[in-house]
């Protein structure tokens, strides 16, 4: 059986319109009000898979080489010695080569405890090499994350905190 080791929460409404004004653009609160009201949390499709999946909070569409910031509205508490790693998921990468911008994207466990609340962003690319524009409809799950159980070296003492996002914890 599988360990239930997190769960899945919205962000703030305050937190999820800084994002979205950063990464999508200036609207009004009550269209960011509405984008917020239906996000979804993320999900496995089947009882056998392995990726919860996220889903995209607006319409978004990539002509080749273009890239975006999704302001996904949703942050993870997990336990300790765990990460969440998000990829693309596996049908948008196999048809359009959507990439995320970094890879692959890893959630600390810590990052919940942060000053923008964990609120977990993809910089999404259409790296397609066949001319195909991505549309991916408000919704849709464009992003899987997958919950990995990690270990440490028997020498490890950091005790630094984490507070902040992408590269804070080099800072």
């Amino acid at each position: 059986m599988a360990k239930r080791i997190a769960k899945f929460e919205k962000v703030s409404f305050e937190q999820f319109k800084e994002g979205y004004l950063d990464a999508v653009g200036q609207d009004g609160d009550e269209k960011i009000q509405e984008v917020y009201e239906v996000l979804k949390l993320p999900k496995r499709a089947t009882k056998g898979s392995a990726g919860y999946d996220f889903y995209a909070p607006v319409d978004i569409a990539l002509k080749p080489g273009e890239t975006v910031k999704v302001p996904t509205g949703i942050r993870v508490r997990m336990e300790e010695n765990w990460v969440l790693q998000c990829y693309p998921r596996s049908g948008l990468g196999f048809k359009f080569r959507l990439q995320l911008n970094n890879t692959v994207g890893i959630i600390d466990s810590d990052y919940y405890y942060s000053d923008n609340e964990g609120h977990i962003f993809a910089k999404i690319t259409n790296d397609t090499n066949e001319g195909k524009t991505v549309e991916i409809a408000a919704g849709t799950g464009f992003m899987q994350g997958i919950f990995m159980e990690y270990g440490i070296t028997e020498d490890d003492d950091v005790e630094d905190i984490r507070n902040g996002g992408f590269g804070s914890t080099t800072k």
